[in-house]
């Protein structure tokens, strides 16, 4: 099901771009609340479990569906003037991803759902596109991006970072520490690594520019 509906949202994207909203509208209006639910349901689930010690198991396959299905919702919004909850709801409850990643998960999702924190950083909607400033973005998008980026700076302002892999066998961020039998060159995802870094700067940089007073910026 969140395969087919990830599918059905990415074709509709195709369509003409007069055709492009209604379509989306009519798709999404009726599953926006069935959507929000299945993210708090299925991002606050207990990942430390034995069903996703596998990054081939059923349990990661899905969660990777859902993972597609939320970067198609993010693509999608650019498509409607006044997002829908369901297309705003990364970026509102975006501790839930963050706990997901910090989790004992396998690589494959951590990376994928770190890559998608970036998109979401680097989101620009249709009219800020066209070459608005980051901070003269539409009201829903400012106050999403501030939603994004209060969290984001509390969680790295604890440990959050250090409890992130950057790769699949060895090395922390922040570590120097190179496993057993790898050699210092490849022990990290310099991909991750970019990201990671991109979503802090950015946060900081959203943070910064929307900050009323000078002690909020210090």
């Amino acid at each position: 099901c969140l395969w087919t509906l990830a599918a059905t949202l990415k074709e509709t994207l195709k369509d003409a771009p007069v055709a492009r909203a209604g379509a989306l509208k009519k798709l999404l209006a009726p599953l926006d609340a069935v959507l929000e639910g299945f993210y708090s349901a299925i991002l606050l689930h207990h990942f430390d479990s034995h069903h996703y010690t596998s990054p081939y198991s059923e349990a990661t396959n899905n969660l990777i569906s859902f993972i597609d299905l939320l970067e198609a919702l993010l693509v999608s919004r650019a498509e409607l003037e006044l997002p829908l909850r369901c297309q705003r709801i990364l970026f509102l409850k975006v501790s839930y991803v963050l706990n997901v990643i910090s989790s004992s998960i396998p690589y494959v999702i951590k990376k994928k759902l770190i890559l998608l924190l970036k998109k979401c950083v680097l989101y620009k909607s249709r009219e800020n596109a066209k070459g608005g400033s980051l901070f003269l973005q539409t009201p829903s998008l400012c106050e999403d991006m501030l939603a994004l980026s209060n969290v984001v700076l509390q969680v790295v302002n604890l440990t959050w970072l250090n409890q992130i892999p950057l790769s699949g066998k060895s090395g922390y961020f922040g570590s120097s520490e190179t496993a057993p039998g790898h050699d210092s060159q490849g022990a990290s995802d310099q991909t991750v690594l970019r990201a990671l870094s991109l979503v802090v700067l950015k946060a900081l940089e959203f943070k910064i520019h929307n900050s009323v007073t000078e002690a909020e910026i210090k």
